[in-house]
């Protein structure tokens, strides 16, 4: 099988030629990670009133007539190979490609009020447009530039000053508080994890066409090899704490956390982003004000998975922590820590309206993510602020009613679903 073209400047010519526009220019801002594709920004020049009335009313802008030009981003994912076989990084890639383009074309549109760039063009949906056979194959997304508005990037694995933390916070508030109300009403219309997801395609069932059944990439039913390999490091303090079974069960805390936060369907559960941290936000000059992009890992979850990356990666250590002090072994929930999750409980419940959560409720929660997310970097490897994360997930581990809490509150669930947990890992 031939490749397809992959030039950015030809792809973008044929998008923008469906809806009357030109293209002035065409620069690649960055290769996509393991050489799947481009990032690039285009200029595009509308040919008719008509046309550019249109994209103005897209970009958020004061009309513009003829000729008028628009800052725009074109994502183009061209894989470096023609097949991996059964990898599932290769699977996991390409369908949060799929993904990520469905939720700039479905769910963006219904998403009022929260900053996120609004598409213009894909390839998920050409519909005989001209242009169409010289595009099969590729996927290609192009949207709106949010650099004019959000001129300041978040930095690359650095942390946010307090402003941009709490507009973070706002954003992701609104954004689960928005989406809960657009989940489907079946979990069938989700995309499974990769190789569930591909053997379920290839055994002509009717796939998921939608956003992850559970979002983000760390979960741990995609995960199992590195968490049997975490098992077995005897030299690793998680291999004994996370992965050696309960007393009296068969699965392991590790276990019981991911499963307690696999989506079923449940009240707090909302569209979460699944990659949050400041390399994927922009920011306004204020920085009281955030929008993020890379939406390949969105999915279904708690809003608290979020914030487990968010604190980690990218939140002062001193808005964590309530003193410079070294961090002990084990370290409680401190008041600035606390102060955060307020913020963004506060937010959150006011833009739900309802009384979704007591705090008690969410704080186990958010422990719970917290030690969801230490199993993986424990698999995979520490970033962020380690110690701090460390010495919560001790702490968590330590305490007998938050483990009391876990047990209890999935011992009703369905026990199918440790099924999900279950793929061998050989």
């Amino acid at each position: 099988m031939v490749r397809p073209p992959a030039d950015p400047d030809r792809v973008a010519r044929i998008m923008l030629s469906w809806h009357s526009l030109d293209l002035v220019s065409c620069t690649i801002l960055q290769t996509l990670w393991a050489g799947y594709g481009h990032i690039c920004a285009i200029t595009a020049r509308a040919f008719t009133d008509e046309a550019a009335g249109n994209l103005s009313k897209l970009c958020g802008v004061e009309s513009g007539a003829a000729g008028t030009t628009y800052p725009l981003i074109l994502k183009l994912i061209s894989p470096p190979r023609e097949s991996a076989g059964e990898d599932e990084g290769h699977l996991r890639k390409m369908l949060s490609y799929q993904v990520e383009q469905c939720f700039y074309s479905d769910v963006v549109p219904l998403l009022d009020g929260i900053a996120v760039a609004k598409c213009l063009a894909s390839t998920r949906s050409m519909g005989g447009q001209e242009g169409q056979e010289e595009l099969r194959g590729l996927m290609a997304t192009i949207m709106i530039d949010l650099r004019p508005k959000f001129p300041i990037p978040g930095g690359k694995r650095s942390v946010l000053d307090r402003s941009q933390v709490h507009g973070a916070l706002d954003w992701l508030a609104s954004f689960h508080s928005c989406s809960r109300g657009l989940l489907p009403g079946s979990l069938d219309e989700y995309v499974l994890p990769p190789l569930e997801e591909i053997s379920r395609r290839r055994a002509n069932k009717e796939s998921g066409c939608g956003l992850w059944l559970n979002g983000g990439y760390t979960y741990l039913a995609t995960r199992r090899k590195e968490y049997a390999s975490l098992a077995q490091d005897t030299d690793s303090e998680w291999s004994e704490s996370m992965c050696r079974a309960a007393e009296g069960m068969s699965w392991s805390v590790a276990e019981m956390a991911a499963l307690f936060l696999t989506p079923c369907g449940r009240s707090t559960e909302s569209y979460i982003h699944g990659d949050v941290k400041s390399e994927n936000l922009f920011t306004t000059i204020s920085g009281d004000e955030v929008a993020f992009f890379d939406f390949q890992y969105v999915g279904r979850g708690l809003g608290v998975c979020d914030l487990a990356k968010l604190f980690t990666c990218s939140v002062p250590l001193y808005m964590l922590t309530d003193a410079d002090e070294p961090l002990p072994r084990q370290l409680a929930m401190c008041d600035g820590e606390r102060r955060l999750l307020e913020h963004y409980l506060s937010s959150l419940l006011r833009d739900d309206k309802s009384d979704l959560y007591e705090w008690d409720t969410f704080q186990r929660h958010w422990e719970t993510a917290l030690v969801d997310w230490c199993r993986f970097q424990a698999s995979w490897g520490f970033w962020g602020h380690t110690e701090w994360l460390k010495a919560r997930v001790r702490s968590i581990l330590d305490d007998q009613k938050w483990r009391d809490w876990l047990y209890q509150n999935i011992s009703g669930r369905d026990w199918m679903m440790l099924k999900c947990l279950e793929r061998s890992s050989s």
